[in-house]
């Protein structure tokens, strides 16, 4: 038990830097959630899509998924998304559920309709694709081939 306080003090500064660096890796990493107004949209399929999933308009992060909630009724699912305060989306807009690649982790696609009329807080997005899995994919490339 004879250490030196020099050993103390170096233990002592590496985690410090080990916080810092992980607070610099969160900020950087765009993992905070989105605070801005709601919306919601219904799908009939989200494959895999998970709360804090982004929402991006052009590969751009505007918001987040904030919450999912199967339908008793129809049994379709309610998304909801909180969208920046800054961008208005015209109520025209598609939402659509991909994948960052083939493997890749699951996001909600807006593209913005031209429409002079906003959505605003609570408004539900009426035009809405599901996700498409592979299999799915698979199944319309063989049927447009064989022409059926």
């Amino acid at each position: 038990m004879n250490k030196k306080p020099v050993e103390t003090i170096m233990g002592i500064v590496v985690l410090l830097i080990a916080v810092l660096f992980l607070a610099f890796a969160y900020r950087v990493s765009d993992l905070q959630v989105v605070k801005g107004y709601e919306l919601s949209a219904r799908f009939f399929k989200v494959g895999g899509l998970n709360i804090g999933s982004d929402v991006r308009i052009n590969g751009v992060k505007i918001g987040t998924v904030t919450s999912q909630k199967l339908s008793n009724e129809d049994y379709m699912v309610d998304v909801v998304l909180s969208i920046a305060p800054n961008i208005k989306l015209p109520d025209d807009s598609v939402v659509s559920i991909t994948s960052d690649g083939l493997m890749g982790n699951k996001f909600v696609k807006i593209v913005p309709g031209h429409s002079q009329k906003t959505l605003q807080n609570g408004d539900q997005i009426a035009k809405t694709q599901d996700f498409e899995t592979l299999e799915d994919l698979i199944g319309k490339f063989i049927f447009k081939a064989t022409g059926d």
